[in-house]
């Protein structure tokens, strides 16, 4: 049984590390190599992310640099990118794009805020979704005579535990992202 108390944590620190990576793909006035892992590039018939078919570097920080590999994808990733709606307009350079990071003004942070909420939300229902399959295995197992009631009403409350400090992780994330995004 412990192990599958160990699968129900592991699974929501899944969704705790995916919602850390969605966060750090949000642009907060300070330039990152991750603000673009989101975007994907129509490549070689296929929808591929932007780390595959070109380097993402950071020479200032306000700039970012985008080093294609294939100087046919140039005009591939330069659209992804200006269609991502990050807000990006890249310059293009032989197969190098250099993107300016504008200021933030009020009404984008606004907007990133409220996409961070999303990303928060997503999380939320990821981790529940692997409390409610959690709590399903444990009525399961008590229906099937593997676990007495008292047994049953314990590993719940273990289960329900974990999602509460779950949330109360996402929530944390999300406030300290809040935080940045607002800092002028």
């Amino acid at each position: 049984m412990s192990g599958e108390f160990d699968d129900l944590k592991r699974r929501m620190d899944g969704a705790i590390a995916a919602f850390r990576h969605d966060l750090a793909s949000l642009r907060t006035g300070r330039a990152s190599s991750n603000l673009l892992d989101a975007i994907q590039v129509q490549a070689y018939g296929t929808s591929m992310p932007i780390n595959q078919v070109a380097n993402v570097s950071v020479p200032e920080p306000r700039m970012l640099a985008v080093s294609v590999w294939d100087k046919a994808m140039v005009g591939a990733v330069d659209r992804a990118i200006r269609e991502s709606n990050l807000g990006f307009n890249p310059i293009v350079d032989g197969t190098n794009l250099r993107i300016p990071l504008p200021e933030l003004n009020e009404q984008r942070r606004k907007e990133l805020v409220k996409i961070s909420h999303g990303y928060a939300e997503n999380a939320r229902v990821a981790v529940r979704h692997v409390r409610r399959d959690g709590m399903d295995f444990l009525k399961k197992a008590e229906k099937d005579g593997n676990i007495g009631e008292d047994d049953h009403r314990k590993r719940s409350d273990q289960v329900q535990k974990l999602t509460d400090e779950m949330i109360s992780t996402i929530d944390h994330l999300l406030s300290d992202k809040e935080a940045e995004i607002m800092q002028v």
